[in-house]
C-alpha cells in the first residue's frame, strides 16, 4: 500500500493557487478599468461637428497639400472641395483601389474633370492607416510640401495623427475631419454597432500610441 498523505499536505498548493488567481482577476479587472476610462477620455477628445461641411471648408486656412484617407464618399468630395477652393496646391488621395483612375474618381463624385483633375495624384500602395501615412508623406516629401490638411472620419483622426506623429515627424498636419451618417460617435451609447466599432478603433489607437512611445525611446538611446 502507498504512504498515507494527509489532506493537510494538499493545502499550501491550493492556498497559493487561489492567490494566485486572485491576482490574475485583480490585475485583469484592473486593465479593464483603465481602458474604460480611457475610452471614455477617447470619445470625448474626438472632433465635435460644430458646424457644417461648407463652413469648415470656407473657412479651412491654406497648406501646401491635401491629403484624402479613402474610406467614403464624403472624404472624397470634401478633399476635392477643399482643391477647388484653393485650401492646398494638390490632393493626394491615400489608399485607392488599383484599376481607379482620377477619371472614375471625378465621376463617381460628379465632380468637373476640367477644373482639378490636373493637381489630383492618387496612392493605391496602402492598405491600412500605417500604410496611408507612408504613402502620404512620401508623396508630401516628394512635392516638397512641409504642411497638409489631412481629411478623415472624426474617429478615425486621431489614430490618423499619430500615424503622421510616428512616420513624418517634420510635417506639419492640420485635421480636417469628416463626419459620417452612419457612425454618430457623439451617441455611440445609443448604438451597439456604433459601440462596437469605436471600441475596436480605440483599441488600435492604444496600439499606435505604444508603437509612438516605442519610436521616441528607441530615439532618445
Amino acid at each position: 500500500m502507498g504512504a498515507f498523505r494527509p489532506s493537510g499536505a494538499l493545502r499550501p498548493r491550493h492556498t497559493r493557487r487561489r492567490r494566485y488567481l486572485r491576482i490574475a482577476g485583480a490585475a485583469v479587472g484592473l486593465i479593464a478599468a483603465l481602458w474604460a476610462v480611457g475610452f471614455l477620455m477617447f470619445v470625448d477628445a474626438l472632433p465635435e461637428e460644430s458646424q457644417t461641411a461648407e463652413a469648415m471648408i470656407e473657412q479651412a486656412e491654406k497648406s501646401d497639400g491635401l491629403v484624402v484617407l479613402t474610406g467614403g464618399a464624403q472624404r472624397l468630395k470634401t478633399g476635392l472641395a477643399l482643391l477647388e477652393r484653393g485650401a492646398g496646391r494638390k490632393l493626394f488621395v491615400s489608399g485607392v483601389h488599383r484599376g481607379v483612375d482620377v477619371a472614375e474618381l471625378l465621376r463617381v463624385s460628379q465632380q468637373d474633370p476640367a477644373r482639378v483633375a490636373c493637381c489630383i495624384e492618387l496612392g493605391y500602395l496602402a492598405g491600412n492607416t500605417r500604410g496611408n501615412a507612408a504613402e502620404s508623406a512620401e508623396w508630401a516629401r516628394r512635392s516638397g510640401f512641409q504642411s497638409i490638411r489631412l481629411v478623415t472620419a472624426d474617429y478615425h483622426m486621431p489614430r490618423s495623427l499619430l500615424e503622421f506623429r510616428i512616420l513624418a515627424p517634420e510635417l506639419t498636419v492640420t485635421p480636417h475631419p469628416v463626419f459620417p451618417g452612419n457612425v454618430r460617435s457623439r451617441e455611440w451609447y445609443k448604438f451597439p454597432g456604433t459601440a462596437l466599432f469605436i471600441a475596436g478603433e480605440y483599441t488600435k489607437t492604444l496600439l499606435s500610441v505604444a508603437r509612438l512611445g516605442v519610436v521616441r525611446l528607441v530615439q532618445s538611446l
